[in-house]
Formats: structure tokens, sequence, C-alpha cells
């Protein structure tokens, strides 16, 4: 025997409720449900619920446009396990149709697999078809992680979801939407990417521009199966006003001549979402009933492309009159309603003109280009304040190693000797030993390079050009070493071509100081940089033997110049006083 529940409620709590008010209070409850989390797209990135949780669930599976595919019931899996508690066809289908070329202009979902056809025939199951987003849905989810939008918690609490998406794509117009809701609807027809950016250029330099201004720039909707708009300009003027209308939108169709004066129309683009099956039906059903007398046949020769042969019974029938009977007996021409029926910032439903739906964007992205600026700014002044503990860290290398060692909580001791902040100290106590390493390097390299400028400076003399480009002077040349020696005059001693006399090697110094351009000489009673020593003019046998080697003695390839040309006169300063001193404390050791 079942076991009688004990949670009963007590007679005292139920108070009477007229059954008009109850009912009228759950109702509208269930309709404000339905109309801002199921049916109506926001106007900051023009996604619905599902679409915007689809996305950000594949975001979060890497399935960005360059990774490779994963399955769709892994998707569709991670959605309703984490963010939308509903049927799994539901989410199915809303992925499928954002894969379709002929629903959405700009698809945001890569589809590999059987995703339907424009015939009506229903996509694989989703265990055989695969996806990846596009790089339109990356644009739309670009700087999520910058801290671009709000997030809150999902429905479970067990993780978060954007409440929107930074949007770096004018979705809601570029791709449309359609849905119903609870006493009311939205239906929102694709546009031209390209017309609409040239028309939110003109919004941002002209805030007040007049809807007929930008309805010459949007010239309308541009659908993904083509088609022909023959709607006037008046009236679309007055749809993008009042954010409510109409655009009346014909197949396009070609005319090809036969033998004998016969001909035949081919179709080559369909209005948006007819299916081409049901309307092939339909021209069949008229041809069978013979309400058409003036059509024969009809027959389908599409392959990629859509291609509806249509044969009339005799040449003589002019092809505009046959179509005009189509048009008004079929699908050929349909009108698609325009309900600019969004939820705005505040996520309250109204009707939006053209105007206000573009600026509605423009604010958001303007929010989110603040936001992201803010996060990278916020970011980089933390990086610089680890990097001011580090240097701290840096000068006091052996003081802070030893509090590490010896104290039980290094943590406060650290903030209280170095007036680290918080941040400072932890990013101090989290580094690696290799890191410390690195440090005592850097350190020990620092203070070299810092004792040894004249050296350094030295050096980089050695690889410099002149500053006219034509290669290093005469000074700077080595001499070609011949084994023999040069043939001396009458009653004087055979010298060594490596052994100048002293008046030689001055007549050679002068000669190519003379020659050198005017921008690398030393100016007369200028002095040499501060830190470079001059060769005094009393100077030792030893000096000046290594002062003759110095001044023959140069790199075999010269190298590009990379300093400028002012400081072509210190560089040769510092190149003679640096050999000095370099030849004169090598022979003294």
């Amino acid at each position: 025997m079942a076991k009688r529940s004990t949670n009963v409620v007590p007679l005292a709590s139920v108070r009477p409720v007229a059954f008009g008010q109850a009912l009228s209070e759950r109702y509208l409850s269930y309709a404000l449900s339905t109309i801002m989390a199921r049916s109506l797209p926001d106007v900051r990135d023009g996604l619905k619920p599902v679409h915007r949780r689809l996305m950000h669930a594949m975001r979060l599976l890497r399935l960005d446009p360059n990774s490779a595919f994963k399955k769709s019931a892994r998707v569709v899996g991670d959605v309703i396990g984490q963010y939308h508690p509903h049927g799994d066809q539901s989410i199915y289908d809303a992925l499928v149709r954002l894969a379709q070329e002929f629903s959405v202009r700009y698809p945001l979902i890569e589809g590999q697999g059987n995703f339907g056809n424009i015939d009506g025939d229903n996509p694989a199951a989703m265990r055989y078809t695969e996806a990846r987003l596009t790089a339109v849905a990356e644009a739309l989810l670009g700087g999520i992680d910058e801290n671009a939008v709000d997030f809150r918690p999902n429905y479970d609490g067990s993780t978060d979801e954007p409440i929107v998406l930074p949007g770096g794509f004018p979705n809601l117009l570029a791709n449309g939407a359609a849905g119903i809701a609870v006493g009311m609807a939205c239906s929102i027809p694709p546009h031209n990417a390209g017309e609409l950016c040239d028309a939110l250029l003109h919004l941002i330099k002209t805030p007040n521009a007049r809807i007929d201004t930008l309805v010459d720039m949007v010239k309308g909707p541009d659908f993904p199966t083509g088609g022909v708009l023959v709607e006037p300009r008046e009236s679309m003027v007055e749809s993008y006003k009042t954010g409510r209308g109409a655009f009346r939108l014909r197949a396009r169709w070609i005319k090809e001549e036969l033998p004998r004066g016969q001909y035949r129309i081919v179709i080559t683009e369909i209005p948006y979402q007819v299916q081409k099956g049901k309307l092939i039906e339909r021209i069949a059903e008229i041809i069978n009933a013979k309400k058409l007398q003036i059509l024969e046949d009809v027959r389908d020769e599409s392959a990629d492309d859509v291609r509806i042969v249509l044969e009339p019974r005799t040449g003589q029938v002019p092809a505009e009159l046959l179509m005009e009977q189509l048009f008004k007996m079929t699908d050929l021409e349909i009108r698609f309603p325009l309900n600019l029926n969004v939820l705005d910032k505040d996520n309250t439903p109204r009707v939006m003109d053209l105007r206000e739906a573009l600026q509605a964007w423009l604010d958001h992205r303007r929010e989110v280009l603040i936001r992201r600026s803010t996060f990278r700014l916020e970011a980089i002044e933390r990086r610089l304040e680890i990097l001011e503990g580090y240097l701290i860290a840096y000068l006091n290398l052996d003081k802070l190693i030893k509090i590490i060692r010896e104290e039980d909580e290094p943590k406060p001791k650290m903030i209280k000797a170095f007036g680290l902040t918080d941040n400072q100290a932890e990013a101090i106590l989290n580094m690696r030993l290799r890191a410390l390493r690195r440090w005592k390097s850097s350190r020990s390299g620092a203070s070299t390079r810092s004792c040894r400028p004249s050296a350094r400076t030295s050096r980089r003399c050695s690889r410099t050009r002149s500053c006219s480009g034509a290669g290093s002077p005469k000074r700077f040349r080595r001499p070609r070493r011949s084994s023999a020696r040069r043939p001396s005059s009458a009653g004087a001693a055979p010298r060594s071509p490596t052994r100048r006399s002293r008046s030689s090697t001055r007549s050679r110094i002068s000669s190519s100081a003379s020659r050198s351009p005017s921008c690398c000489r030393p100016r007369a009673g200028s002095a040499p940089p501060r830190g470079i020593s001059t060769p005094s003019r009393r100077r030792s046998s030893s000096t000046r033997r290594a002062t003759r080697r110095s001044s023959s003695c140069t790199p075999s390839r010269p190298t590009r110049s990379w300093c400028s040309a002012p400081t072509a006169a210190s560089t040769r300063w510092a190149a003679t006083g640096c050999r000095v001193r370099a030849a004169t404390a090598s022979r003294s050791g």
C-alpha cells in the first residue's frame, strides 16, 4: 500500500482569488516570458536567446572558423544541459537555420552534411551533421572575454551566460528575424551589409539624418535567394519610417528563344522562403486543372542553381502575359512583411524605425568599445604594478629570499619591509625559481654593461661606416700585407711595412680626416663626449706604438652605419681613445 504524502497545505494559507484575476496574472507572466526570452530578437545583436546560447556554447567548444567540425549533437547537448532547458529538436532546428545559405543572408554557422535544401527537404539527424562558427559569428563574439558585455547566471546557477553579444556585425538588419510572441510578432527582412555600413557611417556624421536619405543608401531588402523587388520607393520610405509595411517580391526570369518562333521561360531566382518543390507542384496543379491554357509544361532542371523551365503552348502568346498570370496564381510573387518590433537595451519590446534601429546598434558598439578599452587599460595597469613589484624584488633579491626562507607567513613581512601591494607580493611568491635565476643573470649582465660603456661604444664605432655611405675612411682600412720588403732609397735602411715613422702616421691621420665628410670631422676646439678620454700630446712610446697599430687596423668588411650623422664625430673620438686605453692596458698587463 502506497504511503500517503504528508505535504499537506494548511487551510489557513489558502486565500480566495477571483478566477479571472488569477488567470490574467498567470497568462501575463507567460506572455512576458515568451516575448522577452523566446520570440523577439534584441536590437543590439539581432539574436534570440536560443541563437545567442548556441553561439556562446560553440565558442566555449572552440568551434572557430579555423578549427575542425564537431557533431551537432554535441553542440545541442551542451546548450540543453547548460543554457536552454527545452526540447532538442527546437534547438537543432535553430542551429540548422543559421547554417542554411538560402535562409540567412550571412550564415553564422558553417555546416557539414545534409542541412536541407531549397526544395524543402528536411536536414539529416543531428548525430550525422557537423558544425562550426563562421567569420561573421566570430565578429559578433569579438571582445566577449574583455568585459564587453554583462553576464548573468544560467537557469540553475551553475555557470554564466551573456545577456547580449558584443555584436561587431549589424546582424538584426543584415540577417533579419522572424518570431511570433503573445499579442505581438516580429518580421524583419535581410539587407545588404555594405549598404548598412554606408548608412551607419552617414548616421555617425549626421545623427539627425532623414529616413529618405538613409533609404537612398539602404535601397531595400536583399534576400539570400534573390528575386526582383517591385515595391515603389515611396512605399518603402513609409515602411521604414513607421517600422511596419510590406515589400512585393517577384521571381527573376529570362526568355530563351527557340527555333520556329518558339520560346521558353527559365526562372533563375525565386522569392524568399518559398520552397521550390511546392512551387513546382502548384504550377503542375494549375496545368492539370487547365486553369492556365497557355501553359503546357513545367520542368525542374535545377542543379546547384535554380532553373525552372516553363513551356508555353504556342509561341504567339507574349511571355509577359504568361508570367503575369503566374504571378497572380502562384508564389512566384509574394509580399514579405516588415514589422520592426524588437527588444531595446532596457529589454522593452517596441516598434522602431530604420534610424532608431541603426542608432541603437551604434550606441551598443560605442558602449562595447568603451568597456573593452577600460578592460585593456586596467590590465596594463595591473601588469605595470606587478612589474614594479618585480623591480623591487630584483633590487632586494637576497633579502627577499631570506624572508621567504625564514618566515612562516612571508607575505605580510614582504609588504611591510618593501612597501609592496597585495598583488605584487602574491605575484612574487608565485614566481618560479627559474625566473629568479634569470633575474640574477640579467642583473649581472646589466651591471657589466653599465660598467663598460666605452667598450660597447668602441665596438659600435668599429662597425660604423661614414655618414656619406661611401665606405669607411682610409685610416680605418687595413693595409695590404706583403712578405717582401719595399725597395729602400740609397743609403737608407729598409723598413718593415708594419712599422711606420711618427711623421707618416700623423700625416695619414690628418689626410684621412681632411678627406672625410664635414659631418664626421670633429670641429676645432670641440670636446669628446663625456666618459671618453682623448690621447694627450705627450705620450709614451708604448702608447704611440698602440696608436699606430689602432690607426692601421680596421674590420675587414665594414658594415652599414646605424648611427646618425651628428654622432659620427663622437664615435671617432671614442674609437681613438678606447683603442689607446685597450692597447695600454694590454701592454701594462
